[in-house]
This record gives structure tokens, sequence and C-alpha cells, in this order.
């Protein structure tokens, strides 16, 4: 399971289920993970184990059953898909490595599908084992192909952990304790908030998107701004107004920025859109995927370009050890073709719509509920301690929190008070509504 954003590890929530649910098989080996790994926020200490993962389940040692719905965003498929096990499986028996410098057919295969489902000339891909690292690949092609070393980004965003990808981000988490400056250049503006935006209280279509006017103002005042970065729909979740991504890449056209779209956590059909961006139909010069790309199993990730941007040829913008790693890249290949012929993107996007139909009515007019938004299936509610000065509820929702997995549903808290919701995309309707079902009791309880 996972810790919770603006959780205190000793809180009351926590130290209650840690008391009451930790059984005696789990409890042995959370000592000895905290005595082993470096303690970090967000995942230390853990608040259960995990000893079994299949498809939207995960159980701990003690087996106890929780649906999962964060797998970290990269259980697209579902845990330990049979298609994608034999896949891997075939493929080590057949190559189980090749060094960058020696090609091999699944990695040049899956470039090339990857060129083939993304839209207009996103054609050229380098392959990193992380996403953080495609961001950082990202940042270099930028800054090559504009001969400028300057960033917009937003606070609040996350786009890895490496230092690179730590500067563009804005997620205290990440930025808060390291030593000295942080890569020079990287410029941030607030982020498209609609709940909390005032224009969009005002009444409808009143939205004057000066959250978009904000990234054009920053671009027309530094003049020398290499790419804007960002992610298409914030993984909070939080939704772009319309016509935000229409406005900021005529921004970037008219002053000479590239345009990176992170889809790491939001790709691959999570939204109900291969790419989330192809809601606001905008196209983005550089678009990032990771996470789910391995299928849940491997870890793989890939920046993808137009094809005019590769220009860096004479240098090294990545030179990974498993570039081309032709299991990695199998697993990621038989996870774009599980995604296509399951019929997953279009299954998220009915799922999302009921999902959120069905939120909306069973919580309707509770005290607690600030907002029920997202694409697909990746929503989220919101809560509050207050309805109309939309105070943050970080104690409430760090309760509901621990009484949903108390009835066998695993989620994280985002911004310290947002349910978020992000189960595969093979998930059972009736799973689906179940796992609802104890979210709605939860919140009601916690309003009373």
């Amino acid at each position: 399971m996972y810790h919770t954003e603006g959780e205190s590890n000793t809180s009351d929530a926590r130290q209650a289920w840690l008391k009451k649910s930790i059984g005696p098989r789990s409890a042995p080996l959370l000592r000895r993970d905290s005595d082993a790994f470096l303690h970090q926020s967000l995942s230390s200490p853990c608040v259960s184990t995990i000893a079994k993962a299949e498809g939207i389940w995960i159980e701990d040692l003690d087996g106890r059953r929780f649906m999962d719905f964060h797998g970290n965003s990269l259980h697209h498929i579902g845990y330990g898909h049979p298609r994608l096990k034999a896949a891997i499986a075939n493929q080590m028996d057949d190559l189980p490595f090749a060094p960058r410098r020696f090609t091999n057919d699944p990695a040049v295969r899956l470039a090339e599908k990857l060129a083939e489902i993304a839209p207009g000339d996103l054609g050229k891909t380098l392959f990193t084992t992380g996403g953080s690292d495609a961001n950082e690949v990202a940042l270099k092609i930028a800054r090559a192909a504009t001969g400028r070393f300057k960033t917009v980004s937003f606070w609040d965003a996350f786009h890895g952990a490496g230092m690179g990808s730590a500067s563009v981000g804005g997620e205290a988490t990440f930025r808060s304790h390291i030593a000295g400056p942080l890569v020079p250049g990287a410029e941030h503006v607030a982020p498209f908030a609609c709940y909390r935006c005032p224009y969009n209280h005002a009444g409808p279509d009143v939205c004057g998107l000066a959250c978009a006017k904000m990234v054009e103002y920053v671009l027309e005042r530094e003049g020398d701004v290499a790419a804007v970065i960002a992610e298409p729909m914030r993984a909070v979740p939080y939704v772009p107004p319309p016509g935000f991504w229409k406005s900021v890449r005529e921004a970037c056209n008219k002053h000479g920025a590239l345009l990176i779209l992170d889809e790491i956590p939001t790709g691959l059909g999570k939204t109900g859109r291969m790419f989330a961006f192809e809601h606001d139909d905008v196209i983005p010069d550089i678009v990032t995927l990771g996470k789910a790309l391995g299928g849940g199993i491997l870890p793989i990730a890939a920046c993808v370009a137009r094809r005019d941007l590769d220009v860096c040829g004479d240098f090294a913008i990545g030179h990974y050890t498993h570039e081309k790693n032709p299991v990695t890249a199998r697993a990621a290949l038989t996870t774009l073709e599980i995604i296509e012929d399951e019929n997953l993107v279009e299954r998220a996007a009915e799922l999302g719509d009921y999902a959120m139909a069905y939120l909306r009515e069973r919580l309707d007019g509770c005290a607690i509920v600030g907002d029920i938004r997202g694409r697909g299936l990746m929503f989220g509610v919101e809560i509050v301690r207050d309805r109309q000065t939309r105070e943050m509820g970080h104690a409430l929702a760090e309760g509901i929190y621990y009484a949903c997995l108390e009835g066998g549903l695993s989620f994280k808290i985002s911004q310290g008070c947002v349910l978020t919701l992000s189960p595969p995309l093979t998930i059972p309707k009736e799973d689906l509504t179940r796992a609802l079902d104890i979210v709605v009791a939860a919140v009601l309880e916690a309003a009373r």
C-alpha cells in the first residue's frame, strides 16, 4: 500500500491502523523494511506488505486483500496479465539483453509502434528505465534544438526525482530539502486549478484562461525559453479548462519554445484517450511516457519527439545501459498490443463516465465534498472542511483513507485532501461499483 501525501508518519489514524490491522506475518517484514531502507516522504514507513498481486488485487502476508486503485499509475492492464508474462518469458529465452550499440527487433518494433500510435510527427524515440530520465532527455533535446536553457513549468507539478526533473517540477517534497541551487532557468507559474479559481465560480463561460495567459506572459518576458514542460492533465487529478492547451500551444509557437507534455501517469489510455492531450486537440513537440508502458512488471519509459528534433547525433542525451533492452521492449510492445486488442482505451472512457456519475449522484450535497473531477479512470474526490471557504480537509481525508483501507480498497491521497482513484483499465464493472461504494460509505460516515 502507499503512504499518503500530507500524512504524518505518526498520525493517530496511521497508528490506529497499524495497531489494529497489521497481522503477525506482516509486522516483522515491516520492521525489517524500516531498518533496511533509507527513509523518505511518501514511501516510508510502509502501511502494510504485499505478497501477491493479480489483476486489480493485492494481498498482504496475512491474507488481507485490497483492490488497488493506485498502483503507481502503472497497472493499466492489471497485475500479472497472462499474455504479458508469457511474452516476457519467451523473450528471455530468445534474447535476454542487447548492448545499446547492437540493435534488436523488439526495441525497433516498439519505437515504430510508438510512432504509429502518436499523433502528428511524433516519430523519433529514445528509451530510458524511468520517467524521470525520459523527462531529462526531453529537456536536453529542447536545449539542443533551441540553443536556450530556460523552462516554464507549474508549481505543484511532478516530473520526476532527478535533479533536472525536480528542478522543473513544482512539488515541495522533491525540492525543499535539496542543499544548494537547483538547475538554473527553471521558471514556474501557478497551475490551472479550476475548482479554486474565482473565474470558475463567477458563472458559465466566464473563465478568462488567466492561467494560460500567465504562461504566455512569462514566455514573452523571459524571451529565451527553451520549453514549456507540463502534465496535460494533472494526476491529482485536475482537468485543464477548455482552451487552455490551445492557448499555451499558440504561445509556444509565437515565442519559439517547445511544448513538452509529460504523459507518464496519464498516457496509454488512462483518461479515455491514448494520450491525455488528445482531449484538448493539441500535439506537443515532445511527449514522455512511462509507468504503464512496462505493463506493471518491468520498468521502461520513452521520450518521443518530432522527427525534426533529431538534432543530437553528435553527443549523448541518454546513453542508458538498458536503452534497447529486448525484454523491457517486448513487455512494452505487448502491453500496447493488449491495450489495443482489449479495447481498453474505450473501456476507460466508458467506465470513467460511469464512476464520475455514480459518485456525483451518491455524494450529491455532502458537506465535506468540495469537488468530484477527472477523466476516464483517473478521478478524485476532494475533501474539504467547508464547501463555502473550500478549506482543505486533510484530517478528514486521512480518516477516509484508512476507513477505505479497512474496507479492502487502497488508493492515494493527493494534495493532502484529494481521494485519488486510478484503477486498472481491466477492472470489472461490478468491482468498480464495489470500490465506489466503499468510498461513498467512508465519506458519508466522515461527514456525520
